[in-house]
C-alpha cells in the first residue's frame, strides 16, 4: 500500500514486480504467496467482536485483488505469471492445484498464490510453509517490515537485537511473531529454511537467491545476535 493509508500502490507493486522479475530471470523458480493486510485483516475484524470466520474469508478475497495486481506488473516486466487461489473463483484466476502451479513453476511462469490455504484461522504465513512444502521449494523468504528476526519489535524496543541465525524452536519458545508458530512448526517437521528479509530493500532478494547474507536465517542451526 506504500505510503496510503490502505489500498494498492502501484508503485510499490511494480517495484516488488521488477525485483521478482530479476530473479525469475536469472532462472530461479519462483512461487510468490501473498497477503491481503492492505486492505482486509480478518484479525482485526474479529478483534472488534465480529465473525472471525466471515472476516477471513473477505482477507482472503484481499489476496485474490493483490495477486492480480502483481500478475499484471510481472507481464509488464516481461515475465509470465499466473495468479492461482486456493478460492475457486474461476472466472476471475485459476484455483491452486499443486500439480498444476508447479507445471507452470517448470514452464517459468511466476506463480502468484492467493487465498492463503483456503481454510479460516490460517494466515498467509502457513499458506506460504504449506504451500512452499507442496511445491518442492528450497526455501521460504519471508518478507516483511524489517531487516530479519529481533528480540522484540525494534520499532517500540530500541534495545532489540536482531538474530543472524534462529532455530525454529528459539522462534516459537521466545514467541517471535515476525511469522506465526502454525509456520514455523510446519517449516521445523520439514525442515524448511526460513529467510526473513526487509521487503522494501532494494535488491535484497536477488542477494538472497545469489547466496549472500541477508536478513535473518531460521533453521536448525544455532543462532546469532548481531
Amino acid at each position: 500500500m506504500g505510503d496510503q493509508p490502505f489500498g494498492i500502490d502501484d508503485k510499490v507493486v511494480s517495484r516488488f514486480a521488477s525485483e521478482i522479475a530479476t530473479v525469475r530471470k536469472s532462472g530461479t523458480e519462483v512461487a510468490v504467496v501473498i497477503g491481503g493486510g492492505n486492505i482486509f485483516r480478518g484479525v482485526a475484524l474479529a478483534a472488534k467482536g465480529g465473525d472471525r470466520v466471515t472476516g477471513d474469508h473477505m482477507g482472503m478475497l484481499a489476496t485474490v485483488m493483490n495477486a492480480l495486481s502483481l500478475e499484471a506488473a510481472l507481464v509488464r516486466e516481461g515475465v509470465e505469471a499466473r495468479a492461482m487461489s486456493a478460492i475457486e473463483m474461476p472466472s476471475v484466476c485459476e484455483t491452486y492445484i499443486h500439480r498444476r502451479a508447479s507445471w507452470h513453476m517448470q514452464k517459468g511462469l511466476v506463480v502468484v498464490l492467493a487465498g492463503g490455504t483456503g481454510n479460516p484461522y490460517f494466515t498467509t504465513d502457513s499458506g506460504a510453509a504449506l504451500r512452499a512444502l507442496e511445491l518442492e521449494c528450497d526455501a521460504l523468504l519471508k518478507g516483511t517490515q524489517v531487516d530479519g528476526v529481533y528480540s522484540a519489535d525494534p520499532k517500540h524496543n530500541p534495545d532489540a537485537k536482531r538474530y543472524e541465525q534462529i532455530t525454529y524452536e528459539e522462534a516459537i519458545s521466545r514467541d517471535l511473531a515476525v511469522m506465526d508458530t502454525a509456520a514455523f512448526a510446519l517449516a521445523r517437521d520439514n525442515a524448511l529454511p526460513i529467510i526473513v528479509f526487509d521487503v522494501h530493500n532494494k535488491g535484497a532478494l536477488s542477494r538472497i537467491v545469489a547466496g549472500e547474507p541477508v536478513g535473518t536465517i531460521v533453521s536448525s542451526a544455532t543462532a546469532g545476535i548481531s
